[in-house]
């Protein structure tokens, strides 16, 4: 056992900086870590011997007794831990009153109906509402309150047939990739027998007179396999009303290129179900036409070759809208007549200097949301292309689920950023967009400043991010920070509001978001600039941005925390490599720290598109120069830090944050602590019931909080 011990002592303390004063205490505390058992695993990959000690650890915690042991073992230590840190209750009490709001969904309207969902205060998951016109009284349709115990179960997806008499949902249990699908009858309430299982990264589309939905699915897995197995042979499938699954038919596949998803949606005149395939995270799809009314539902090919960037707006007879990136690494807007035999893209909005993010069509209206400096901007467009204006929005921030449709007179968009909730916005063509839905807010926004800077990374890029924090706060000698990153999967990291963030800086820090290379927000370019060889690039924009808020004198030398979760649990777990000194401490949510074995479990094999092929030897060189569980260095003094993650995670299996943990505590790392905090019924993120949310950021915050000095209770 390695035995680590804080030492403090009561004389001096006025003397330190307050980030060290945190750390000191009057007594002594103690942390043992467990022992873990290591096995010797030593394999040659391209004349490189690799160590993997805690391979035993990748093994399902649900199916095997000994890594069930070990868990529980590092949670006692961990939870004994934590249970020593001040400002915990305050933390959580804080979060409480910034959860107590309605957070609102974005309406979808069928046969006059309006479905939404609505999460107001305490509650721990999202429910399901319905209103007969859009100002009729609302009605609760789907609570999924008494699904569980714990309120780990959570509604994760949901469709109205066209008439709105029907509605398709999913069920997500403890956080599962996994899906099942259920109906309910709109008028009555009832759930109908139909139930459909396995199924998992899924869309769901109703088929005309409501004879049936199509989903998505993989092959039920072996048993004790579920969330380990490589997930593979996606299809698409059509399940009728009233059958058993076993007779679902299969709509389309691809059994000889087992590695591709298929997603399948419809137009809103139900004239074409248009079918999105993909081979991993990156954004190159082939698209593939069935017309509804066909015979047999035959195969049309609009789009061969995984080569560039389409996504459906939406169509209107044989005329269909997409956002592509062909030739326009920003993106742009282009239209096919379905008419012709080898239907060819016309543009109709062309690229410019901002980013296409999202599309929707309203009636004859075309609304673009564009991306510039990584904020939000709306611009109008009728059906031929022409410019027509721009929308106004309430400030710098997001906009997210454009909803509209071609038959439709009336399309919905929400607006968030970091101190405002999500707030509803309905358009029609003939007016400036109405609030729909707003939240009444647990705080004064007004009260919150949000700014954006742009500093320089190694190689001279200039990257953005945001601060945010009180806005009569004096920062002229700095203040506990904490420093977020992602940076990867074409992903943009925009304004958004969450309540732990605003915990924490109502408690007096700053928050800070930086828009690392490897995402979305300035176009391929952007992304291509982090990821496979260029992935270095993400590592040196963080650390760049910690360099600068303590330049600038917005963070104290001793005062920065750093956080990411999934990719940006790899960032986090890289740059503690890289640069120990920089950092005070860490939280590495739902990592991917083994870079050389991130391929073999359920959905990693996608993502050899950022990170490339271990088994490839240039990818495998330059995975292995930052992969995290290999890089901890032996007699370095590592900054304080919790990883995170949870025993049902299917999309980022835990072993990955196990073997990384018990290499950095069984090396001599130094003596800030090196915990680990393990979620039971709870997967990557997604279906977390509030409750547990609280209790895991106030852990985490906390935690945080005392390695950088941040008073939690003043």
């Amino acid at each position: 056992m390695r035995r680590l011990t804080i030492w403090t002592l009561a004389m001096g303390l006025a003397a330190t900086s307050p980030a060290l004063a945190a750390q000191q205490e009057n007594k002594e505390n103690s942390l043992t870590y467990p022992d873990t058992r290591t096995v010797d695993i030593v394999e040659e990959q391209f004349g490189e011997y690799i160590s993997d000690p805690y391979r035993w650890l990748e093994n399902d915690v649900r199916e095997d007794v000994e890594v069930a042991d070990w868990v529980k073992a590092q949670n006692a230590v961990t939870d004994a831990y934590l249970e020593t840190l001040d400002g915990r209750e305050a933390l959580a009490k804080s979060m409480e009153e910034l959860f107590d709001f309605d957070d609102l969904g974005i309406p979808v309207e069928a046969g006059g109906k309006y479905f939404y969902e609505r999460k107001s205060g305490g509650q721990n998951q999202a429910v399901l509402y319905v209103r007969d016109g859009a100002d009729g009284e609302e009605r609760v349709l789907i609570d999924p309150a008494g699904w569980s115990d714990d309120g780990a179960t959570a509604l994760a997806g949901w469709k109205p047939s066209g008439d709105g008499s029907l509605l398709v949902y999913a069920v997500q249990d403890g956080g599962s990739d996994w899906r099942t699908l259920k109906v309910v009858d709109v008028a009555t309430g009832e759930v109908k027998p139909d139930t459909v299982e396995w199924a998992k990264f899924t869309n769901l589309a109703w088929l005309p007179d409501n004879v049936g939905f199509l989903y998505s699915r993989f092959p039920e897995p072996e048993e004790g396999a579920a969330f380990q197995s490589l997930n593979a042979d996606h299809a698409v499938y059509l399940h009728s009303i009233g059958k058993d699954q076993a007779k679902d038919v299969k709509v389309y596949a691809t059994p000889d290129q087992p590695e591709l998803n298929h997603f399948a949606e419809l137009t809103s005149d139900k004239e074409w179900v248009v079918i999105t395939s993909s081979s991993g995270t990156d954004d190159r799809y082939e698209i593939t036409l069935i017309k509804v009314d066909a015979p047999e539902l035959e195969t049309r090919k609009l789009v061969r070759g995984f080569e560039h960037d389409w996504r459906l707006i939406d169509g209107v007879g044989d005329t269909l809208y997409f956002v592509t990136n062909k030739d326009a690494p920003r993106l742009r807007v282009v239209k096919a007549s379905l008419t012709d035999d080898e239907p060819e893209f016309t543009e109709l909005v062309a690229e410019s200097d901002a980013v296409v993010d999202g599309a929707m069509i309203v009636n004859d209206r075309l609304v673009v949301s564009y991306l510039v400096d990584a904020k939000s901007q709306l611009s109008i467009f009728d059906l031929d292309g022409e410019a027509l204006g721009s929308l106004d929005l309430p400030g710098p921030g997001q906009v997210t689920g454009l909803s509209g449709s071609m038959k439709s007179g009336e399309g919905f968009f929400a607006f968030g950023s970091f101190n405002r909730p999500t707030t509803v916005f309905r358009y029609e063509p003939s007016s400036a967009p109405t609030i729909w839905a707003e939240p009444s807010l647990p705080f004064d926004p007004e009260a919150v400043e949000v700014t954006q800077r742009f500093y320089e990374s190694k190689d001279g890029t200039k990257i953005p991010m945001f601060l945010v924090h009180m806005k009569d706060q004096d920062l002229s000698k700095g203040a506990p920070t904490l420093l977020y990153g992602y940076g990867g999967f074409n992903i943009s990291v925009l304004p958004q509001y969450k309540p732990a963030w605003m915990a924490w800086i109502k408690a007096g820090g700053v928050f800070a978001s930086a828009n690392l290379r490897g995402g979305g927000e300035y176009g391929k370019e952007w992304h291509d600039g982090g990821r496979l060889q260029n992935k270095q690039n993400v590592f040196d924009d963080f650390i760049a941005a910690g360099e600068y808020l303590i330049a600038e004198g917005i963070t104290p030398e001793d005062g920065l925390a750093i956080e990411g979760r999934s990719n940006g649990g790899l960032l986090v777990g890289t740059v503690m490599n890289q640069r120990p000194d920089l950092f005070t401490a860490g939280h590495a949510a739902v990592g991917v720290m083994d870079m050389l074995r991130f391929d073999r479990f359920t959905a990693g094999r996608y993502w050899v598109d950022d990170y490339g092929y271990p088994d490839k030897e240039q990818d495998f060189k330059t995975l292995l120069t930052y992969s995290p569980y290999h890089n901890i260095r032996n007699g370095v003094e590592y900054p304080a830090l919790i990883v995170s993650t949870a025993d049902t995670d299917d999309r980022v299996v835990p072993g990955h944050s196990f073997k990384y943990t018990a290499r950095l505590q069984a090396l001599e790392t130094g003596d800030a602590p090196h915990l680990i905090r393990i979620e039971t019924r709870a997967g990557h993120g997604s279906g977390k019931p509030t409750h547990k949310v609280i209790e895991e950021y106030s852990d985490i915050y906390a935690f945080l909080a005392h390695a950088i000095g941040l008073d939690l209770e003043k």
